[in-house]
């Protein structure tokens, strides 16, 4: 639920709009005029009639790089990389510093998944030219996708120096430090970002998730609140919320959540198993144990046949809880809730030797858990 990658919008970074008032051709005004109208139709999305000027442009000048680049820029519109990495190639066969068809270039790499290609071309790009917020931008988001933190820091810092209030560098450098699970570093720059949009929802959802991930459920619950508050149905601000209900043991309001979660996502066996979660928590059993065979019908589901186990625990079967948590076990055996859940289930049962064996395995394979020590002082007393 926390992947929100693709955080950077292409649209502030197309090349398409170009200052036509410069660079004009005085002795053939119709180049002029079909390439104005092929980047205006360009940026209204008529794709087509975009490429039909551009065609008429270039059956006028074939080396003409507005032509070129425009075409290109019609390619990978429509999602033909290709043939876009082909008309930049011919632009900068022409023109070898054209700016338009170099970041044109680097935008294909970047859209065939080929970033290190997109890197360097960037970076010859910042060569050649001035500082271009966008183009460091570009760096930055490329870098953290291939992992190179500390590169990527570089030029989002490169960018808030040039402009505090960048949105896109406030909202990656966010996502480099989360996915460095640095949650207080990316918290600064979210709640700057939020000072700036202070209705953005993304923004919101995201800075309650970082307190998801750091426990501090309480202080998550105002930033998915007030996303509903914007957009009463939101996905990402509904399973915020019921999980932050859920981290709080506050089981009632976490059901709740669940409940219209997945009315609006009836087929997914993640929402069943929390609901069933909840309503087991709730000792609602019979219920919880509807959602969790509903789960596993779809596909099977290691947390909802948990559930089911738990619910033969709970009402006192051992022998089925037993049979059923030892398979899970099987499975992970370095799982410490599961760890726990076989041994206790063990000791309920009156078979205190296997639960003490479950634990000893555990601990001298080198694990340790509190909860799992605690048990282990209790059986053995």
């Amino acid at each position: 639920m926390d992947k929100m990658d693709n955080i950077m919008n292409d649209d502030l970074y197309d090349h398409d709009i170009i200052d036509h008032s410069i660079h004009m051709d005085d002795e053939n005004p119709n180049i002029n005029d079909l390439s104005k109208k092929g980047y205006e139709l360009l940026k209204l999305k008529k794709y087509a009639e975009a490429k039909d000027k551009f065609i008429e442009l270039l059956d006028l000048d074939p080396k003409n790089p507005y032509g070129l680049v425009g075409l290109g820029d019609v390619a990978r519109k429509e999602g033909d990389t290709t043939a876009a990495i082909d008309y930049y190639n011919k632009c900068l066969d022409y023109y070898h510093e054209n700016k338009y068809a170099t970041i044109g270039l680097a935008d294909a790499y970047r859209d065939l998944g080929m970033f290190k290609k997109a890197i360097q071309i960037w970076e010859h790009y910042i060569a050649l030219f001035d500082i271009d917020i966008p183009i460091l931008t570009r760096l930055a988001d490329t870098y953290r996708k291939i992992g190179s933190y500390e590169n990527s820091k570089k030029f989002y810092l490169k960018v808030l120096d040039i402009d505090p209030n960048n949105t896109y560098a406030l909202i990656g450098i966010g996502y480099l430090f989360f996915e460095r699970k640095l949650y207080g570093l990316a918290l600064q720059y979210w709640h700057r970002m939020l000072e700036l949009e202070p209705e953005n929802i993304r923004i919101l959802t995201t800075i309650g998730n970082c307190h998801r991930k750091q426990k501090t459920f309480e202080q998550g619950i105002p930033y998915f609140e007030k996303a509903l508050a914007l957009s009463s149905d939101n996905f990402y601000a509904l399973y915020g919320l019921a999980d932050c209900y859920r981290g709080l043991e506050q089981h009632e309001k976490s059901k709740e959540i669940w409940g219209r979660l997945l009315k609006l996502s009836p087929g997914n066996k993640v929402i069943m198993t929390r609901l069933g979660d909840a309503l087991r928590n709730n000792g609602e059993l019979d219920d919880a144990k509807h959602y969790y065979e509903q789960a596993l019908n779809i596909d099977y589901d290691y947390y909802a046949a948990l559930g089911l186990a738990l619910i033969s625990k709970e009402k006192g079967d051992y022998k089925k809880s037993n049979d059923s948590l030892i398979k899970l076990y099987e499975m992970d055996k370095s799982n410490a809730r599961m760890v726990y859940e076989l041994a206790d289930s063990y000791r309920l049962a009156g078979e205190k030797d296997k639960a003490i064996a479950v634990i000893k395995k555990f601990i001298d394979e080198g694990y340790n858990n509190n909860m799992v020590s605690s048990l282990y002082e209790e059986i053995k007393k």
